[in-house]
């Protein structure tokens, strides 16, 4: 049997875990037989009592998915610790990576759902600081599923040089154009980056930001994923071409064949189409 006074200490350290944006689970004999849904979040749909709560979030795959690609972006170099971000487009808006957390600590029901105007639809976390961008960017690219934000070392060691990568290789037709683009420096998380990103994104599938980063899209994660690692390794293959000397560039009408026969070639098709 259990004393008033030590009942009372029980049901205290409860609701001080809900206070605390977790939800509890009241057991008796082991078996659950009620809820404390967090405070945080007290719009969120409680799941029913014996299932796990996590997976009763709407969107749940698409959330995991976010974690694993920026997991494996840190994994391979394409970001470091809390740099870079990340978004995916879902109904009713996007899921983007929180701002500031580290991605190995995050759970599914870290990820912010916001409106194409990075108002929060769902999450009680701040949305990634550069949200601007990836509204306005995935709103403006309807066909795009899925955007990434790096800060990987060739293609940012470029961008610090306010450089682009021209068409050296024919596999520069991974970006959807003829070369790939540096926008100009603009502060990090504001709309005068988002503009500046916008333009040098028209007609393209990723671009350089000056003094910062790459951005990348996709029709999914792994489609963006894939897009980002093959223009890293230019931009490594560019800066050792440089070192030796001056690299002899493809001409208009030869990168113009290239993105015909990309339009067929299925592990580059173009998202937009």
């Amino acid at each position: 049997m259990v004393g008033a006074a030590e009942a009372n200490q029980r049901f205290s350290r409860l609701l001080s875990e809900a206070e605390h944006g977790h939800d509890v689970i009241v057991t008796r004999r082991g078996q659950p037989i009620a809820r404390l849904s967090a405070m945080h979040n007290p719009e969120s749909p409680a799941a029913p009592i014996g299932r796990d709560p996590e997976t009763s979030i709407p969107d749940y795959g698409a959330r995991v998915d976010l974690i694993d690609t920026c997991k494996k972006m840190n994994a391979i170099g394409l970001n470091q610790g809390t740099s870079g971000n990340a978004s995916i487009r879902v109904d009713g808006g996007l899921l983007i990576t929180p701002s500031g957390l580290d991605y190995d600590k995050v759970s599914p029901s870290d990820m912010v759902k916001i409106d194409y105007e990075g108002k929060v639809l769902r999450g009680g976390k701040a949305p990634s600081s550069e949200w601007h961008f990836h509204c306005r960017v995935m709103e403006a690219k309807p066909k795009a599923g899925a955007l990434l934000h790096t800060h990987s070392i060739n293609a940012t060691t470029l961008a610090c040089l306010g450089r682009g990568i021209p068409p050296f290789h024919y596999m520069i037709a991974v970006a959807g154009g003829r070369d790939i683009r540096c926008a100009p420096y603009a502060t990090f998380g504001t709309e005068k980056l988002a503009d500046a990103v916008l333009e040098a994104l028209d007609g393209r599938l990723a671009c350089l930001m000056a003094n910062h980063g790459m951005i990348v899209l996709g029709r999914d994660l792994e489609d963006a994923f894939k897009r980002a690692v093959e223009i890293e390794t230019l931009a490594a293959q560019y800066l050792k071409a440089l070192a030796i000397g001056t690299p002899q560039l493809l001409t208009i009408g030869e990168m113009e064949v290239v993105l015909e026969k990309f339009k067929t070639y299925s592990a580059w098709a173009d998202p937009r189409r």
